[in-house]
């Protein structure tokens, strides 16, 4: 096994490009799964605790969603958006009727990153401005717009990008950019955005894009309050906001299909989302009131949006989470894990902060608690003490030291005591 092992890292060194990074000392093999587990190529089995980025919605195996992707594939695949299909229509009509009053047309394509882009595009269109505002942590994709729009340096290399960005303070309390403490600091982050267009813009920005939660970022957490004051800053100015729901869509956050609206009750102008619809299948939309959407004429395509396969998963994805209740699940297995790791944290000093909404959990390791020095290589090792429990989580933040737990929203109590078991043992370990 050790030169199976062996042989798939060589095998990856010699074909793959090296900015395509793995975790762990010896890069993992999936070969299957079922449930919440996945299985390796040595045969271990592991509760995922990650779900492919937060995007494996219903988990592994023979579910409802492969059933009807294998059907589905035996009818019709791939036709692109010059056409129209009955899959595609069917769920542009089911995420109508899900999204906020008005939000009535959806653009697809294949990713995030794609999905912010067109959010970005039509914004410039309507506001007729190449300005935007982003907040400083943030990720929003791997594309031209996407990557200006990023608040990390190290996501920044693409070298020079077109569009003017303005970065906004981060709503990140744990350390706060502006040195205050909430709640008596009266949300002032989310009222520098009035300082940073005056200052930094032409004064007319065409939209501020924010993650309802930044997951690349390091699962940082707005108080309750934070985008509806956010959204009054904002709207003097005509500038439209973007939430950019990639990570934190379909039920993830335990309160709605959307946490922008279901967890902090705000409607924004746009809507972007991706990974969890589908459960695994590749799809992002891009969701808007008819009067955005239809400011840009086109022509335009995108060759696998809103393909069959992808918008038959995402439609029976949604059926799935209804069905089996999956957005009450993902608030109760999130609080009974917040709990857990709380209770935790009052007894390894290593855990600064516990932080996160419903099954999208972010618990930051430093080295000192005063200090709040970051404990980057803890989080590498927590990752590693993780696998030998067999357990995979994912890990974040500017400087890595932020573990992301982000689990299938069928997560059932048996594993969330078995998280809360390893991960006690892998902190004791270190």
């Amino acid at each position: 096994m050790q030169l199976l092992k062996k042989k798939n890292a060589d095998r990856a060194k010699k074909h793959i490009f090296a900015a395509q990074q793995t975790y762990y000392e010896q890069p993992l093999t999936l070969t299957g799964g079922h449930g919440t587990r996945v299985c390796d190529d040595e045969g271990n089995e592991y509760l995922d605790a990650f779900a492919g980025i937060a995007t494996n919605t219903v988990g592994y195996g023979d579910t409802e969603v492969a059933q009807a992707v294998a059907e589905q594939a035996k009818k019709l695949m791939h036709v692109s958006t010059l056409y129209l299909t009955d899959e595609m229509l069917d769920l542009a009509e089911k995420i109508s009727d899900i999204a906020p009053e008005g939000m009535t047309k959806t653009f697809f394509s294949n990713s995030g990153s794609e999905a912010n882009e067109m959010a970005a595009l039509i914004s410039r269109l309507s506001k007729n401005s190449t300005d935007f505002l982003s907040l400083e942590q943030a990720y929003h994709g791997r594309t031209l717009y996407t990557v200006a729009l990023a608040g990390q340096s190290n996501w920044r290399n693409f070298g020079p990008v077109v569009p003017h960005v303005a970065f906004v303070p981060s709503p990140y309390c744990y350390r706060c950019p502006l040195g205050m403490t909430y709640p008596s600091c009266g949300i002032a982050c989310a009222k520098a955005a009035k300082r940073v267009i005056e200052t930094q813009t032409n004064g007319n920005p065409a939209a501020m894009i924010a993650e309802t939660i930044a997951g690349v970022g390091g699962i940082i957490t707005p108080p309750d309050e934070y985008f509806k004051v956010l959204k009054e800053t904002l709207e003097p100015f005509g500038t439209l906001f973007i939430a950019d729901e990639v990570q934190t869509g379909w039920g993830r956050l335990g309160d709605g299909m959307f946490g922008i609206t279901g967890t902090y009750g705000v409607v924004p102008d746009i809507i972007t989302s991706a990974k969890g619809l589908a459960s695994g299948m590749p799809i992002a939309v891009t969701i808007t009131r008819p009067e955005l959407a239809d400011v840009f004429k086109g022509p335009h395509i995108n060759t696998f949006g809103g393909n069959a396969l992808s918008t038959t998963a995402a439609r029976v994805t949604l059926e799935v989470i209804e069905k089996r209740d999956l957005i009450a699940n993902a608030k109760r297995q999130g609080e009974k894990l917040l709990a857990g790791l709380r209770d935790l944290q009052k007894r390894f000093p290593l855990i600064g902060d516990v932080r996160g909404h419903g099954l999208m959990i972010g618990v930051e390791l430093v080295l000192d608690q005063t200090t709040k020095a970051y404990a980057p290589n803890e989080a590498t090792r927590m990752l590693e003490e993780m696998r030998k429990r067999k357990v995979l989580i994912g890990k974040g933040g500017r400087f890595g030291n932020v573990l992301r737990i982000q689990p299938p929203l069928i997560f059932d109590d048996n594993d969330t005591t078995e998280f809360l078991k390893a991960f006690e043992e892998s902190l004791a370990a270190l």
